[in-house]
């Protein structure tokens, strides 16, 4: 049951529910369309991955003391899970775009080669996931969000 009151672990998982959430309206204030797919994609404005660490992050703070070495683990991982999300992660997304296009491209040239007449395809290709990372300013307002979550909950509940 102590499981229940773990105010980091339920702050955090909060967070990654919010942020996932409220993908799908700020996507449709920018292209007026619902993409409810956002709900379980990567990448994306806020980070749910930025929320999660630095609500944990802030969450063990609040409880345990900014100087405990269990906010200093929390912290250091949330430093590396947020440089990985800028970094490895988006650059692969940026790998999948050209891999993409080069797929497109070459589909292409086969088609125009062999003078097929233009079809419909039947069975749709899922392309690689290109919105594996972040950008940075996702990452800054997914971590923003995870401790103003965090902080918001450790005032109510405490």
């Amino acid at each position: 049951m102590e499981l229940f009151y773990n105010f980091p672990l339920w702050t955090a998982l909060f967070t990654i529910g919010f942020a996932q959430f409220i993908k799908v309206p700020l996507n449709f204030i920018a292209t007026k369309q619902f993409e409810w797919s956002l709900l379980t994609s990567t990448g994306g404005m806020p980070s749910s991955h930025s929320g999660a660490v630095t609500a944990v992050a802030t969450a063990i703070g609040l409880q345990h003391g900014f100087d405990s070495p269990f906010f200093a683990i929390s912290a250091i991982f949330g430093i590396i899970v947020m440089f990985d999300a800028t970094g490895v992660r988006r650059h692969a997304g940026e790998q999948a775009t050209v891999i993409n296009r080069l797929v497109t491209d070459f589909n292409k040239a086969i088609a125009e080669m062999k003078h097929w007449p233009q079809k419909e395809e039947q069975e749709k290709r899922k392309e690689l996931k290109e919105l594996l990372g972040h950008q940075p300013i996702e990452v800054f307002f997914g971590g923003l969000l995870g401790i103003i979550i965090a902080l918001i909950f450790h005032g109510i509940l405490y």
